[in-house]
């Protein structure tokens, strides 16, 4: 098998070993996928930043999936939108996932131009595909959708605007660490955010976002 190959592999091929299972009898499927996933908490974020607190890619796409909840609950709740909370999680969870192989490219560099953002954007595209034909074939249809996030315009407004979130609760720990260098991160993913023309959005930034700048005891009271 081609080593650059991400598809399956039977166990056969792998040379494991299953006790009491004869070697001809092992032809069980086996696929990296989930290991590979399991590699998210490898890959430092905010790689040009010093930060007090490091952040890896595992641990942002879970606070981008609890708060992508809780913008559709939010919506459903109080702006009568019909948003499924549990399908935006998901898209949250595999958002990142293209960054399994190409590693985190900062903000900076990733914008500074349009020729660069559009290569690496075909590079993103390339990625997630080779992790989704790491999938055995049946499974492939299942993840799509998560993997691309080709889903509902909807759904992937409130992932984009939940890793904004994200980002920015970031700046506030950071800062309230008395890290400065995340001030004009903050300023410009303040702004980026102010401009999310999304109910859900401003009511998350009105009445859970001041929460973060507390400490515990004052969480406590």
């Amino acid at each position: 098998m081609d080593k650059n190959s991400t598809s399956c592999v039977t166990r056969a091929e792998s040379n494991i070993a299953l006790p009491g299972v004869p070697q001809k009898e092992m032809m069980i499927t086996m696929s990296h996928f989930f290991a590979f996933l399991a590699r998210m908490k490898f890959i430092q974020r905010w790689g040009l930043m010093r930060n007090t607190q490091p952040e890896n890619v595992q641990e942002h796409s879970l606070q981008t999936a609890i708060i992508a909840h809780g913008l559709a609950v939010i919506g459903n709740r109080y702006y009568g939108a019909a948003h499924d909370p549990e399908r935006v999680m998901a898209l949250a969870v595999f958002h990142e996932v293209s960054e399994i192989i190409t590693g985190d490219l900062p903000s900076p560099i990733k914008h500074r131009d349009p020729a660069l953002h559009s290569a690496y954007s075909r590079l993103e595209d390339a990625a997630r595909e080779r992790v989704h034909l790491m999938l055995p074939a049946e499974l492939q249809i299942d993840y799509r959708a998560l993997l691309f996030g080709d889903d509902s315009a909807s759904h992937m407004a409130l992932v984009k605007a939940a890793d904004k979130l994200g980002a920015y609760l970031k700046c506030l720990e950071e800062l309230k660490g008395g890290n400065t260098e995340f001030a004009l991160a903050r300023e410009s993913i303040e702004r980026d955010i102010n401009a999310i023309d999304l109910p859900e959005v401003q009511h998350f930034v009105e009445h859970f976002v001041p929460s973060f700048s507390l400490t515990l005891d004052e969480l406590n009271r």
